[in-house]
């Protein structure tokens, strides 16, 4: 069995005229993490492997997230190829995930997100809003097999406020 947990990044801010992969979290972004963490906290089993977009703010989140949960650095990555708003890029990094690995956190961009959210699990959303966190299991053995799996979690910050 595999668990995918699907975290978009947070509130980030259009100051400053950067460029789209250096936009920091705005301080919205931080405190709808912690409301996401809060709630979510002691639902995390300990042993998954978190994989970030490079982009300041799905960064930013995922260590929030890593810090709360005190997930190990050899269990932190930074993926370039996660920084895209492509669902089938995005599919195909997950995909590429190793076997031996049972829980997956992948911290990335919409449209892809809530595209995947959609057509990986059960249940639909509009939108997969910034900090929106959704669990789905799959009953495969392998990352490359996963297609339709069941959503168990969905936390979304506005519903936890």
């Amino acid at each position: 069995m595999k668990r995918l947990i699907l975290v978009r990044h947070g509130k980030s801010s259009w100051e400053n005229d950067l460029p789209d992969h250096k936009r920091p979290l705005k301080k919205r972004g931080y405190k709808d993490a912690e409301v996401v963490l809060n709630a979510f906290q002691n639902f995390y089993e300990p042993g998954a492997l978190f994989w970030s977009s490079y982009a300041v703010r799905a960064h930013e989140t995922a260590k929030m997230f890593k810090e709360r949960l005190n997930v190990p650095d050899k269990d932190f990555v930074v993926k370039e190829d996660l920084y895209t708003f492509n669902q089938n890029e995005l599919l195909s990094v997950i995909r590429s995930c190793k076997d031996d690995i049972e829980r997956l956190f992948v911290f990335g961009h919409n449209p892809a997100m809530t595209i995947l959210v959609n057509s990986l699990g059960d249940k639909k959303l509009d939108n997969l809003p910034t900090t929106g966190l959704c669990v789905i299991d799959f009953e495969e053995n392998s990352w490359e097999d996963i297609r339709k799996g069941k959503t168990i979690l969905t936390l979304l910050p506005k519903n936890l406020r």
